[in-house]
């Protein structure tokens, strides 16, 4: 049975761990617990040797046949004293294939490594009733770990206390902005980690506030531990071509051997040299085979790789490059991968006017109620601001709050500035309860502000009057249901919303606090936000459709958020549905299969889910490609048929797990990769062609001439000069061939 310790109680979760909230654990305990529950760390899982790397490339069909061919032109070298050059030359080259075979498999298998690093390397916990800082390797189930802003957060942990704290877990959960953190209790069972909020996760980070919490999961036990457990439990998937040209490599071999059997028969029976025809059936058998496809291929492939380092994506192993042009889905995360991952305040209103960011206005065109929106709320940010010397800015802080400074910097108002001008001489800290924040400064007159921002419901508490057209009045009903439409309207749109208000003060009091200067205020405006479409997105989900691709988005955000940004992008269509995490888990794998071709939007899912959906999508024959850029996407990127991260913003675990990563975390560049992988993917057909015309050549004239009974025309080294040199250039110039005009508005090859 499942621990929900969100669902439960502080008390009843430290005494089922067995330990007291002031004195922690001794240091005899954590030794108990140590043995008991292991090391704080990830488990890895053995890694394939290069020897059995190298071996494994000798199982098809086509290497048996040649290494038999070659065992058989020794024994028949030595026999009649013609040495084993035959068999060196054979031998040679599927070693080289081999060699090549090896270094494409031998991928970077270092996501382990790579989240055991996100790991903090020390931790403050309380421990015989002392604070001390320790190796998070050493942390146990029971630990009390203290937490400041900065920390990142070493194992799952059951907060039990919590003031004013936030929690970056995007990398974990999706979600784009930190997440507020409470010590309650949460009613509700089987709750996406996105919304667990009295828990903190193994490798995220605190971004404000402060708290303690008793761990519940270290290692393999948490959150980040059953993504290791999926990475380590997903099997590699065969890509699309190594499919085809294993099948194409049966077929050859069975026609081989079929001939090679034919032709000894027919020799012996003309009653020639039993010898001489197992040298005959040896030289078709190399004949059949094309050994130049591979080595071709391999660098057709490393090609391809160097130009899509110029499209600004970096593949990671050979085959991905032929597999995306075979992509027939796309499932997209979307925070950082279809949005900036970048908070961006699009609306505002007032109470006489709305404001478009998006199109913002001219600083000059600010009129004076839209002028005290931005200045109040800017004022009321603890946001840094930081000048570089090529003219740019660089900031620092709650995501909410920079995206306040930067659309004041937009229009050409810069808060270092501002607060020169209107030093702030105390502030009211935002409170989780209160959902406020207010500084109070000094104007220019000598007289003080307050500013204040948060929740709608919070600022309208403490409002009595609102700012019209420069004009202050008492605010009416009729005022605060206007405010409450426009703030619906937001919301509907997905967008996260700030009031805004303030109060001009005579003295100031004695006590700042809540109760003394948060009343009575002016009601100035909203402010609306949200990460945005990356504006080159819509043209690339259209593209995929005309290349006959599905995209769909795939996010541990909320459904409403969600669904907003895919049907902007252009993902989300009439008709279309969309599902959460929740009713994924309700579903069994046959519902879920049958069903996903139904759904555009997959929100709030966990990592399993991503996972789950991927393979759902694979079971209706297609060729999955999966993007993201937090730790809770690898499972799925290592699932997919290509996994592609982002090379910016993404974690380490991210690029570990995937094929490719976009050098510029760009949707689009997703696009123009599909497009190089079905160029290459033609011009390989256009090889396997060519060679097989001048294969099926030579197993004709040889099995012609045995037919005819007038010798072996071809030794078996003629015929891999043939194959290897006279062959495979031309088959190389074929191969660099431009791609047709229709490649990205034809379907996908049919898998």
């Amino acid at each position: 049975m499942k621990d929900y310790y969100y669902s439960q109680s502080v008390e009843e979760v430290l005494r089922q761990l067995e330990v007291s909230p002031d004195t922690g654990l001794s240091e005899e305990e954590v030794e108990q617990r140590l043995t008991q529950y292991g090391p704080n760390k990830l488990k890895s899982k053995k890694q394939k040797t290069l020897l059995a790397m190298f071996f494994e490339q000798f199982k098809s069909i086509m290497v048996v046949i040649l290494l038999a061919a070659a065992a058989l032109s020794g024994v028949i070298g030595i026999m009649e004293g013609e040495g084993l050059v035959e068999s060196y030359v054979i031998l040679a080259i599927l070693i080289i294939n081999a060699i090549i075979g090896m270094v494409q498999e031998k991928k970077a298998q270092s996501s382990l490594d790579a989240l055991n690093q996100m790991s903090s390397p020390h931790s403050k916990v309380l421990r015989d009733g002392q604070v001390m800082e320790v190796t998070s390797t050493d942390i146990v189930p029971g630990d009390i770990v203290v937490l400041d802003t900065g920390d990142i957060i070493p194992a799952d942990l059951r907060l039990i206390e919590a003031v004013n704290m936030k929690v970056q877990e995007s990398a974990l959960t999706g979600e784009s902005v930190p997440v507020e953190k409470n010590a309650q209790v949460l009613d509700a069972v089987e709750l996406p980690l996105g919304d667990r909020d009295n828990m903190a996760f193994s490798t995220s980070t605190v971004t404000y506030g402060r708290g303690k919490g008793v761990v519940v999961g270290t290692g393999m036990g948490t959150e980040v531990g059953k993504i290791a457990n999926m990475l380590q439990n997903t099997e590699d998937t065969e890509t699309p071509m190594s499919k085809r040209l294993g099948q194409l490599g049966k077929v050859l071999g069975y026609v081989a051997l079929g001939i090679c059997v034919f032709i000894f028969i027919i020799g012996v029976l003309y009653g020639n040299d039993w010898l001489h025809m197992l040298m005959m059936a040896v030289s078709l058998a190399v004949a059949a085979i094309p050994e130049g496809l591979q080595i071709v291929s391999t660098i057709v492939l490393a090609i391809g790789v160097q130009r899509l380092v110029k499209m600004n994506a970096i593949v990671r192993t050979l085959p991905s490059v032929e597999t995306l042009g075979s992509v027939t889905v796309i499932c997209s995360d979307k925070t950082g991968t279809l949005t900036q991952n970048k908070m961006t305040v699009v609306e505002g209103w007032t109470g006489g006017n709305r404001i478009d960011f998006r199109n913002p206005p001219l600083p000059e065109e600010l009129d004076n109620d839209e002028q005290t929106l931005l200045q109040s709320s800017l004022l009321c940010t603890d946001a840094h601001l930081k000048s570089l010397p090529d003219g740019k800015y660089e900031t620092a802080g709650d995501p909410t709050e920079i995206a306040i400074v930067n659309v004041a910097l937009g229009l050409k108002i810069d808060k270092n500035a501002l607060e020169r001008r209107f030093p702030r001489l105390n502030e009211v800290p935002f409170d989780s309860e209160r959902k406020r924040m207010s500084t109070i400064n000094r104007m220019e007159d000598g007289t003080l502000r307050l500013n204040l921002k948060g929740g709608l419901d919070e600022t309208l508490a403490v409002t009595t009057h609102i700012l019209v057209h420069g004009k202050i009045r008492p605010i009416t009903e009729e005022d605060r249901e206007t405010i409450r439409k426009e703030n619906q309207q937001m919301a509907q749109s997905a967008l996260r919303v700030l009031a805004v208000a303030y109060k001009d003060l005579d003295t100031m009091p004695a006590d700042v606090n809540a109760e003394t200067v948060e009343k009575d205020l002016v009601f100035v405006g909203l402010l609306g936000m949200i990460d945005p479409a990356r504006p080159e997105v819509l043209e690339a989900v259209r593209i995929c459709k005309t290349a006959g691709i599905r995209p769909v988005m795939i996010t541990g955000d909320h459904k409403v958020t969600a669904v907003a940004i895919a049907d902007e992008i252009g993902i989300y269509n009439q008709g279309d549905k969309a599902v959460t995490g929740t009713d994924i888990e309700a579903m069994d794998d046959d519902t879920l299969y049958r069903n996903v071709e139904e759904y555009s939007v997959y929100a709030r899912v966990a990592p399993e889910h991503k996972v789950r959906i991927v393979k759902a999508w694979q079971s209706q024959g297609d060729i999955v490609a999966m993007t993201g850029d937090g730790v809770n996407d690898a499972p799925a990127l290592k699932q997919a048929d290509i996994g592609v991260s982002m090379g910016i913003v993404g974690t380490e675990v991210a690029k570990e797990a995937s094929d490719v990563i976009l050098t510029d975390d760009n949707f689009a560049t997703i696009v123009s990769a599909v497009e190089e992988g079905r160029r290459i993917y033609d011009n390989i057909l256009k090889v396997i062609q060519f060679l097989l015309s001048a294969n099926v050549g030579e197993v004709l004239l040889i099995f012609i001439a045995s037919i005819v009974n007038i010798g072996n025309p071809l030794t078996p080294i003629l015929i891999l000069w043939i194959n290897l040199v006279t062959d495979s250039l031309p088959a190389l110039a074929l191969s660099m061939d431009p791609a047709n005009k229709d490649v990205m508005t034809r379907q996908p090859t049919d898998p």
